[in-house]
């Protein structure tokens, strides 16, 4: 039984579906590869090879009374090829395959049709560092938790096979086949059908830009998959005008959402899938997901702020890195790599805001070539633009892993009044895993590469940070250390104590408050204006059902409130160190970094 019942996919698709292929009422498994290389094509079934009978155009194919749980490899022109179409990899990128029934597992909710973007409340999450165990069963145990904070979608990173034991999924090798040490395609299934039990959406990060280094074997069956047509930063283009690839990509994404029931997919850099088709490969991947029947959603990730992403392709929303960009700048001051780009103030973020994000066609200087990046976002409504103050690359990405809140020079109170914007705009939030009790640990990148390819990693992290001037190259963790993977690790047992408790009581708080608010939970962005009275942001919501102004100390002195031009209703709703309240904790002030909610009737 599949997780939505009405799912539909391409015609033939079935019949003509590469790799490993269980057939109905008992008739065995057909085995099916193509290549453009191969004269003699064979499969080894558990340990015993079988001859593929070649069907013209590059096609090879068997049928064997063999079902799920068969091990199996293609053998071409007698060298053994792991299939790039696997549905699961036991023992790792470079072994066997093994057949998978995606009807052995019973769906227990079967009438769940998705979540609608307005009504997402993103938590990006990476399967191996959420809990001590690591796994899709360990992390199945704590949805509650989550649906309890608020949350309405989980995010996984890339969880598509990928080498060795650990790292974050953007190298992965085998789109296809779940990273095996998570655990088994069942027990993703099975994370899924909980999640969706407890009323939250899943979302999986997909990485269809680039393979990974080790692990990928489409070009031993076709070096047609790829082009010299287009440059990659991670190696050869992909060439989404060969059929097969795009198939590839196409497929994949049906896989992720019709067998495993994901409710969508958050598409990885989108700026680097070059293609000179007649229709773009991000335009055929939007017609084909929503062309599966209920609710699914296609985020980009994309730093060009191009509203056609929406407006031609389809996608439904972008990542906006420009709100997180200045919410940084604003509380650092940090002007190194792409924060150049941003100047940082009350101001600053107010234009963001308004305007959904900073960049509209100025020029951006920042990458040492000059150029205008991005257009005016006038034709998008609030849900599409995804805003955070912490994912993945932007801790990640920094040489130590920090957080914003383990900057020493935001407060609890500025990274509390920062949680009060994110979640309070009619924006879809996005949070980290650990962001919502601002947890004491990094996120650190890490990797397990073997080889001479794992020290080219270790090296490379070190001479990336090297010219930065807050961190000498030898304070940079070794991603390959299996203490750098460690350490990034969420600790659960300080959620309870002290400004972690407190922090994450503000969290739920507001959570609640976007859901229950008569305005607060409109998204619209025609209701919003925002502007700046000295360090102080305001954003204020006019709608049928009253008015909400928030208000965000971004300075380091108190601010009076009545000697600020901005007209404000009377009664207080909220107070970013105080929780839901009628009155402010110093009458008339608000202290640096802290942020207040007032209402009044329409």
């Amino acid at each position: 039984m599949t997780p939505l019942s009405h799912l539909t996919s391409t015609p033939g698709a079935h019949a003509t579906r590469l790799g490993a292929q269980l057939l109905p009422d008992g008739r065995g498994t057909r085995f099916r590869l193509w290549s453009t290389t191969t004269t003699l094509a064979h499969v080894r079934v558990d340990g015993t090879v079988h001859a593929m009978e070649a069907l013209g155009h590059g096609a090879f194919e068997v049928i064997l009374p063999v079902g799920a749980g068969a091990r199996y490899m293609f053998v071409l022109d007698g060298a053994d090829r792991p299939d790039p179409y696997a549905r699961f990899l036991p023992d790792g990128v470079h072994g066997e395959a093994e057949v998978i029934d995606f009807g052995a597992y019973g769906w227990q909710h079967t009438d769940w049709r998705g979540i609608a973007l307005r009504d997402c409340v993103f938590y990006e999450l990476h399967v191996g560092t959420f809990t001590p165990q690591g796994t899709y069963r360990a992390a199945q145990e704590q949805l509650p938790y989550l649906k309890e904070l608020g949350v309405t979608a989980v995010q996984l990173m890339p969880v598509a096979a990928f080498p060795g034991q650990r790292g974050w999924g953007y190298d992965g090798a085998a789109l296809y086949a779940p990273f095996a040490p998570y655990g088994r395609p069942e027990d993703l299934m099975a994370f899924v059908d909980a999640a969706h039990g407890l009323g939250l959406g899943v979302l999986l990060d997909v990485v269809y830009n680039h393979f990974g280094p080790d692990g990928n074997y489409l070009k031993a069956y076709s070096p047609t998959y790829f082009t010299d047509r287009f440059q990659s930063a991670w190696g050869e283009g992909l060439d989404y005008a060969e059929p097969h690839m795009r198939r590839l990509i196409t497929g994949n994404a049906r896989m992720w959402l019709s067998d495993y029931g994901f409710d969508g997919l958050r598409l990885d850099a989108t700026a680097t899938m070059q293609d000179d088709s007649d229709v773009h490969i991000l335009k055929e991947l939007a017609q084909e997901v929503h062309h599966l029947g209920g609710t699914h959603l296609l985020l980009a990730e994309d730093h060009r702020n191009e509203p056609m992403l929406v407006t031609d392709y389809g996608l439904d929303g972008i990542w906006v890195d420009d709100f997180h960009h200045e919410v940084r700048v604003t509380l650092t001051d940090e002007h190194e790599g792409y924060y150049r780009g941003f100047s940082g103030s009350a101001p600053e973020l107010a234009q963001v805001i308004t305007r959904g994000w900073k960049y509209e066609g100025q020029f951006w200087n920042v990458e040492g070539e000059e150029h205008q990046r991005g257009k005016p976002a006038d034709a998008l409504e609030a849900p599409s633009f995804v805003y955070c103050i912490q994912n993945h690359d932007q801790i990640g990405n920094r040489a130590t892993g920090d957080r914003l809140h383990h900057d020493p020079q935001v407060t609890p109170q500025e990274y509390r009044g920062a949680s009060t914007l994110l979640l309070t705009l009619p924006m879809t939030p996005l949070l980290f895993q650990g962001q919502e009790w601002a947890a004491g640990t990094p996120f650190l990148f890490f990797s397990d590469h073997h080889g001479e390819l794992g020290h080219m990693v270790s090296e490379g992290r070190r001479k990336e940070f090297a010219y930065f001037s807050s961190f000498a190259g030898e304070s940079v963790p070794d991603p390959q250390a299996e203490t750098t993977f460690e350490a990034s690790k969420l600790d659960w047992n300080e959620r309870d104590s002290g400004e972690h408790a407190k922090t994450l009581t503000l969290y739920r708080t507001l959570t609640r408050l976007r859901r229950e608010d008569p305005v607060l939970c409109q998204r619209s962005r025609r209701p919003l204006s925002a502007g700046s009275a000295g360090d102080v942001l305001w954003v204020r919501t006019r709608t049928d059902s009253g008015e909400r102004l928030l208000l965000w100390n971004v300075g380091k002195q108190d601010a009076v409130l009545e000697a600020l031009d901005v007209a404000r209703p009377a009664n207080v709703i909220l107070h970013s160190e105080v929780g839901l309240t009628e009155t402010l904790p110093r009458p008339g002030m608000l202290g640096p970094g802290e942020a207040a909610i007032f209402g009044g009737a329409p």
